[in-house]
């Protein structure tokens, strides 16, 4: 592998010396490191392609492939609403993002071409299933989309958390359930879903989607707003008058996500999603992105590489 390594670095170093030098130097490393280093410099997809070339362990059988891909494109749901996950390119206006690059690795591994439906929020990527929307979803485990919807372990674990006013006498996260607080989350979102089971005196306030919480909340002068940590953070720094609760309210379990009745492809994908942890792709992307706020869910038990 070094040798085909250094022999791709070497040409596409030379096209790079014709068109006026690109290539990457690192003092200190090995030939086929500074090979990988121009070759990622070049191609940013190909440190995380490269790991998983590494870690795989064998085509994906038949079935597995038409229950991922039925109508033989590959077509991944990528929610905007959760910044951690997804986003688009500012210059592009292309979508990116930790499941972007998931799903594009995904279509390579089984041969089919990538087709990206984009959704504003988690809780209309759930109603896509009722529509046969799309083949493959990235969102929280939660019991309720169970129902309907079939999880691999999680890739990333993120925090939920609450943001209230500077001058609210809220101080700690315990301090939320209480009678006249009034909550904004984001309508079907895995916040929305858990608090609706877990606060027993508090009402809660559903905004459209996760990114209008914080100006609902603002708005309506509502005591409190929840939702991803990052995302809130972000608000905090946006919206002045402002403060973060310390810790976190919930662990969000993300995960790959694929309607219920397939049982191969989700075999295959619970396989996968093993693999891109221990490769890896999911801190590599995470990086890539300017993630904070998030890492790297755990090996699950018993767990094997994809066969």
């Amino acid at each position: 592998m070094c040798v085909n390594v250094a022999a791709r670095a070497l040409l596409l170093a030379i096209m790079c010396l014709l068109a006026g030098g690109c290539a990457v130097n690192y003092p200190g490393a090995t030939p086929a490191g500074q090979a990988e280093a121009t070759l990622s410099a070049l191609d940013p997809g190909y440190v995380l392609r490269a790991h998983m070339k590494r870690q795989h362990h064998g085509p994906a059988p038949r079935e597995a492939i038409v229950q991922l891909a039925p109508s033989g494109r590959l077509r991944a749901a990528i929610n905007f609403g959760n910044p951690i996950l997804a986003a688009r390119n500012a210059q592009t206006g292309e979508p990116e993002g930790v499941s972007v690059d998931i799903s594009r690795e995904l279509a390579r591994h089984i041969g089919v071409p990538l087709e990206i439906v984009v959704y504003t929020a988690a809780g209309k990527v759930v109603e896509g299933i009722k529509t046969n929307a799309w083949d493959i979803g990235f969102f929280a485990i939660d019991p309720v989309r169970a129902a309907d919807t079939d999880f691999t372990a999680p890739y990333v674990i993120i925090e939920g958390a609450y943001l209230v006013p500077n001058n609210s006498p809220i101080r700690r996260n315990a301090d939320v359930d209480r009678p006249g607080n009034r909550v904004a989350v984001g309508k079907g979102s895995a916040y929305d879903l858990y608090l609706t089971r877990e606060l027993k005196q508090a009402t809660l306030v559903r905004a459209p989607t996760s990114q209008a919480v914080t100006d609902l909340a603002v708005a309506q002068k509502l005591e409190v707003a929840a939702g991803v940590k990052q995302q809130l953070q972000a608000d905090a720094r946006r919206v002045p008058g402002m403060r973060l609760l310390d810790g976190r309210f919930m662990e969000i379990r993300q995960a790959m996500a694929l309607p219920k009745g397939r049982p191969e492809g989700l075999r295959y994908l619970a396989g996968f999603v093993e693999d891109l942890k221990a490769s890896g792709f999911v801190a590599d992307a995470l990086k890539r992105h300017g993630i904070e706020g998030a890492e790297v869910a755990p090996m699950s038990e018993g767990s094997a590489a994809v066969r």
